[in-house]
């Protein structure tokens, strides 16, 4: 395949005003060349062999140079690669886009221009600013504060709104020229800092108090507002989500965090995904393998984790095997989700226990235990071991397999660490005992203590939600308490609960 160049505006860096189009592109990169001010989030969305290369520039300090962003993309598309030059905002609007079109049709690489949302758009609109009106805006002008001195100020002066971009670090140089040019210092401005993010902030004043209002603060990114519609009543752009504003750790493992996420930031949350699980197969397969081999001595199949399920289904297809093996064996799972990745091996459940929990699997099973030969593949340490005492207890003759193991990350996640250490974290989810006994172990590994007091004093303050009353009882233990949990054991359950607490 020969290679080819994408030019996508990532918007105003949230990615929930990613087009499709991006987000589409994103997904199949073999190389991804992006830019300062674009959401973490979005580096998640590349496939996990994509190459990433940091090449954003920041006023006032080190970056790539142009030349050397426009080699990277010649070089890897006359590789063969698929490549997505990811630029924040629009690709044309204040970059340098041109010059990087130019490298590309000077080698004769194909290329794509993917439009994104400006900031000059999008922050006024997310914050209730209108930029027309019919009485006091019938038009609006977009400008770069970069270089003031070279713009037309006895023109611009007389339009009715100014938006202007990278405009803060010379706010007092631009508001001295407007009022030089006829401009009212007592016109309304507002600056609208980090918009579309958690941290947006938003500063309003008139040209001759709004430098003493700002002073000292760090305002980079940020969208200045100039005119008559910064007076109209404050109006929201929709109604305020229940997890605005709200940053929130999912504990989950890397590649089963994306649902749960989606249904967080549907609510206006901020996510940060701390992987505190890696699931890996097995240390052997023999066990597992042995029992497929005699697959049709048993009476049931027990299945209490998509993990499990995923686990099991492949290795009965690389043994040469299919559903078919499983003959008239009855298969129980535990929880929704359970159920729904058995339905990707077009198989349905025959027993599904009340409150999605493992143990009432025992109390309400639909047959003599006593009489019944169960295999359990299950993960390799830790997980369910009432559910096998208490099976044992009646008597059924069970057969645990290991067919998945579960370890810790190596270290935490550097994002979810700083905002842990800067205060910065309003929840942290647990989605199983494990999660909650590997994220203290590296909070205690993080902060090089033993001392219970030290780990806690970074939680004061921070909500600590649980799936469930297993995964409770851990954060009992660990943690020393627990703030919410969900009445439904499932991350649609959690998430109810969260959104309930902070309606």
């Amino acid at each position: 395949m020969s290679g080819k160049v994408y030019l996508v505006g990532s918007g105003i860096g949230n990615i929930n005003y990613l087009t499709l189009r991006a987000y589409n592109l994103l997904s199949q990169a073999e190389v991804l060349i992006y830019d300062a001010l674009v959401d973490d989030n979005l580096l998640n969305l590349v496939p996990e062999a994509c190459l990433k290369i940091d090449v954003g520039k920041r006023g006032g300090q080190p970056s790539t140079k142009q030349d050397k962003i426009n080699y990277l993309l010649v070089n890897y598309c006359l590789q063969g690669q698929q490549v997505v030059r990811l630029k924040s905002g629009d690709p044309l609007i204040f970059g340098r886009a041109n010059e990087e079109i130019k490298a590309l049709q000077e080698a004769d690489c194909p290329y794509e221009l993917v439009p994104g949302i400006s900031s000059a758009l999008a922050a006024p609109l997310l914050t209730g600013i209108p930029l027309t009106d019919k009485k006091i805006s019938r038009c609006f002008t977009v400008l770069t504060g970069h270089q003031p001195e070279l713009l037309n100020w006895q023109a611009l002066a007389k339009i009715d709104t100014l938006i202007i971009l990278m405009g803060t670090r010379n706010l007092g140089k631009i508001i001295n020229l407007l009022i030089d040019n006829g401009r009212s210092q007592y016109e309304s401005i507002a600056i609208i800092h980090n918009s579309g993010s958690y941290q947006e902030k938003v500063y309003l004043g008139t040209l001759n108090t709004i430098i003493e209002k700002v002073s000292g603060i760090s305002l980079s990114p940020a969208v200045i507002i100039i005119g008559n519609v910064v007076n109209i009543p404050y109006m929201s752009s929709s109604s305020p989500l229940p997890l605005a504003k709200k940053t929130v750790i999912i504990t989950r493992a890397k590649d089963q965090s994306s649902q749960f996420s989606s249904l967080l930031k549907q609510q206006g949350a901020n996510i940060i995904e701390m992987p505190a699980l890696e699931i890996l197969a097995p240390s052997s397969w023999q066990a597992l393998d042995s029992a497929i081999e005699t697959i049709s001595s048993f009476n049931w199949l027990i299945l209490t984790s998509a993990n499990g399920v995923n686990f099991f289904f492949q290795r009965l297809q690389e043994l040469g095997k299919d559903v078919r093996v499983l003959g008239a064996i009855k298969i129980a799972v535990v929880g929704k989700k359970t159920a729904t990745c058995l339905q990707k091996y077009h198989l349905t459940p025959d027993f599904i226990p009340p409150n999605f929990i493992a143990d009432e699997l025992v109390n309400h099973f639909p047959e003599n235990l006593a009489q019944q030969k169960i295999l359990f593949p299950r993960v390799e340490t830790g997980g369910r071991e009432l559910l096998v005492k208490e099976l044992q207890k009646q008597k059924a003759n069970i057969i645990e397999v290991p067919a998945y193991q579960s370890g810790c990350p190596e270290k935490i996640d550097i994002r979810a660490w700083e905002a842990l250490q800067n205060k910065q974290v309003d929840i942290i989810t647990f989605a199983s005992s494990k999660t909650v006994k590997n994220f203290y172990k590296l909070l205690k590994e993080s902060l090089n203590t033993n001392n219970q007091a030290d780990i806690l004093s970074l939680l004061n303050n921070v909500c600590l939600a649980s799936i469930g009353p297993q995964t409770s009882k851990t954060c009992y233990e660990l943690l020393t308490r627990v703030d919410i949990e969900a009445k439904e054991y499932t991350i649609e359950g959690l998430t109810a609960e969260l959104v309930q607490h902070f309606s």
